[in-house]
């Protein structure tokens, strides 16, 4: 059950995030931001993956995130897009908000909205969440680019009536502005040690594979549909 796995991983994120801080970016990364997870090419349109450090890909080859696992498999479905990893570990919904614009810079056709694993560990307000989350899809509506929404669930010691209300954000959200929604990024990786790294926390490499293949149904069919449109 989803919720039973994301109990433990979030139990075993809150006694290690605590303890230690917000984690470092990957070596690999600059300010925690990988531009691209391919060579730029400012003549195609763009998929955005927007989150911290779960789409950053924190402890990984940048070749091992789930969005350069997504990359690839565009190039072999033939979909010619440039696919951006706009990740930065420790990140916010707020922070997410703050760094949109640049985001959305450039033919972006479609932003993965993967944010608010932060705001869970650090108490934030969910009313603060769906205020982030909702003007950040609004502002990619606004420029015409298809968003998926990913969402995260909140440590069970915030209590039920927090982690009820945080994980309803994202079910309103996905449903007042009517786009594709995965409801829980990591969905058969949390709380399942051989798909983790030592952490407990961040997907090691076959996790972040598990996460591609939850997310790359959702992408195909955004990109497929924004290439119908050109």
């Amino acid at each position: 059950m989803v919720r039973t796995a994301a109990a433990v991983w979030l139990a075993v994120t809150v006694t290690s995030a605590c303890g230690r801080g917000t984690a470092p970016p990957p070596a690999d990364d600059a300010g925690g931001v990988r531009h691209a997870v391919e060579q730029p090419a400012a003549a195609r349109p763009r998929i955005v993956f927007l989150g911290d450090s779960l789409t950053a890909g924190y402890g990984l080859d940048a070749r091992e995130a789930y969005p350069s696992l997504i990359a690839a498999r565009l190039r072999a479905a033939g979909l010619e897009f440039e696919v951006v990893n706009a990740g930065v570990s420790g990140d916010t919904s707020a922070g997410g908000l703050s760094r949109i614009d640049w985001s959305l810079d450039g033919d972006v056709r479609v932003l993965v909205v993967a944010l608010g694993g932060n705001d869970a560990l650090r108490g934030l307000g969910t009313a603060e969440l769906e205020r982030n989350l909702s003007r950040i899809i609004e502002r990619a509506r606004g420029r015409g680019a298809r968003v998926i929404l990913a969402g995260m669930e909140a440590p069970p010691n915030m209590g039920p009536a927090y982690t009820s209300a945080f994980r309803a954000v994202y079910r309103d959200l996905a449903s007042r502005h009517d786009v594709a929604f995965i409801p829980f990024l990591l969905d058969g990786v949390a709380g399942n040690a051989t798909l983790n790294q030592a952490d407990g926390i961040h997907p090691n490499a076959a996790g972040a594979k598990r996460v591609a293949d939850l997310v790359w149904p959702h992408v195909e069919r955004a990109a497929r549909e924004a290439a119908q449109h050109d």
